[in-house]
């Protein structure tokens, strides 16, 4: 028998950030409801906090809970009834020669460079303050759920993307996607497709996209994978698009 010591019961406990900026809708004051002891978060509690609407940033597992604002809403995409319409079909054809391939995480200098140039590029606002190397070790290699890096290269074996994926029990978790900014097509929306048809495959559900928020622009993007889930009222509930 193994020794009871070992046996640890690992109990989930939860606290209110203070108010933050918000960084998705200006002028707006954010907090957040965050799980603890973090490392306490493997696969199986993370499993069922994000089918309560909680989202994974490095090793912190949180979901927003401001005073006075209920903007960001949890989507999730129903992958085994997903339709390709026609200019999805579209940006699939533009892409298809690219090759993915699913690593651990681990330091790759030619990651960290291409996700350099896609801050300055993409985010040039905040890129002074998230594109140092340790930033980027605790945002994107630092995780205690099985998570893995997904690079998709072309023919050339050029670099193009990369996606940061979270293996759930029941689906996949987009965290993060950095990709070549000069490339042409929607090489963000192909990443998010290829990321369907794998939970297909794997015969899993659910690919969760984060939060939406409709008064954002950025998140626009997010609603056009159907037939999707948001999270409203504490419940999963079917988009009417």
């Amino acid at each position: 028998m193994g020794n009871p010591d070992d046996l640890q019961v690992h109990t989930l406990h939860f606290y209110k950030t203070a108010n933050y900026p918000c960084s998705y809708l200006t002028q707006r004051q954010a907090r957040s409801l965050v799980a603890a002891p973090a490392h306490y978060v493997d696969t199986a509690h993370y499993s069922d906090l994000i089918q309560q609407g909680f989202r994974r940033s490095g090793t912190f597992s949180y979901r927003p809970a401001c005073d006075t604002c209920q903007a960001c809403t949890p989507i999730r995409v129903d992958c085994q009834h997903f339709v390709f319409h026609r200019s999805l079909r579209r940006i699939q054809r533009q892409h298809q020669d690219l090759t993915a391939t699913i690593r651990p995480l681990s330091w790759n200098s030619e990651h960290f460079d291409l996700y350099v140039r896609y801050q300055h590029a993409r985010h040039p606002e905040s890129a002074q303050d998230s594109t140092g190397r340790s930033e980027y070790i605790q945002y994107l290699l630092a995780s205690h759920v099985h998570s893995r890096l997904i690079e998709f290269r072309n023919p050339q074996g050029k670099l193009m993307a990369v996606a940061l994926t979270d293996f759930i029990n029941h689906g996949l978790s987009a965290v993060y996607t950095f990709f070549c900014p000069e490339a042409q097509g929607s090489l963000g929306t192909y990443v998010i497709l290829w990321q369907i048809k794998y939970a297909q495959q794997l015969g899993l559900p659910w690919l969760y996209l984060g939060y939406w928020i409709e008064q954002s622009q950025k998140m626009s993007y997010k609603t056009r994978f159907h037939p999707y889930q948001l999270y409203k009222a504490g419940q999963w509930v079917d988009s009417q698009e």
